[in-house]
């Protein structure tokens, strides 16, 4: 290998893996933008009218990226496996509290779908490591894994009827859009530099679907701020 291919070697592992950290810490940003929102509900010692189910497929999308990542599955990826891991504790912290301050019939979807979570999790890993070889094994994970996350991502699009029919973006915080669309973008990026396919391919969807919730968003501030200056 002569120094020029060595040179670009190098670089080129450089940026895939300033995209991987930049991903992390977008994703950080992204598992803490809930916290507003709990501190409300907290307060409130309600729910109100916020949803607990971006959390539950949230949490199982990190739960089924966390074992995408792992040495056992996929080799050179570990740094998917470690933001899911931090992921997964934030989601199970938030669905917790979310069950505490819901509504008694609330309080039982969310145990079952709480419920329903782990188990669907114990049976994939039990099915990847039983019946698929190492190959064959990050095939199953990553169809399953770009199927949560377009799942986990599309779950906020539900609040978008509210918001249109509310003309707010009370239920739909601004920066949890905007976390959810520069980590898609960073992930994009560390998935095409790895040449990781199942990466790249769920992270473009997620990418389309947080530009729809950012659009939807700053529509609906625009047509306030019009309303208001013609009041």
């Amino acid at each position: 290998m002569s120094m020029s291919q060595g040179g670009f070697f190098s670089t080129y592992s450089f940026f895939s893996d300033a995209a991987g950290v930049a991903g992390n810490l977008l994703a950080f940003v992204l598992f803490v933008s809930p916290i507003p929102t709990f501190r409300r509900i907290i307060r409130s010692r309600s729910t109100e009218q916020f949803s607990g189910l971006p959390y539950i497929y949230a949490l199982l999308n990190c739960l089924i990226c966390l074992w995408y990542g792992m040495p056992i599955v996929s080799s050179g990826i570990i740094l998917i496996a470690t933001v899911n891991s931090v992921g997964a504790i934030f989601q199970l912290v938030y669905i917790i509290i979310f069950i505490i301050y819901a509504d008694k019939e609330r309080k039982i979807k969310m145990l079952g779908l709480l419920l329903a979570v782990f188990s669907v999790f114990a049976v994939v890993v039990f099915v990847s490591i039983r019946v698929f070889e190492p190959p064959q094994r990050q095939l199953f994970v990553g169809y399953l894994s770009v199927f949560s996350l377009i799942s986990m991502f599309a779950s906020p699009l539900f609040i978008i009827n509210l918001v249109i029919r509310t003309k707010s973006v009370e239920y739909m915080p601004f920066y949890l859009s905007l976390a959810t669309f520069l980590m898609s973008l960073s992930f994009f990026a560390y998935g095409m530099l790895k040449k990781d396919g199942f990466i790249s391919q769920k992270l473009c969807a997620s990418v389309e679907k947080a530009v729809a919730r950012v659009i939807c968003m700053m529509d609906t501030a625009l047509h306030r701020t019009d309303r208001a200056t013609n009041l």
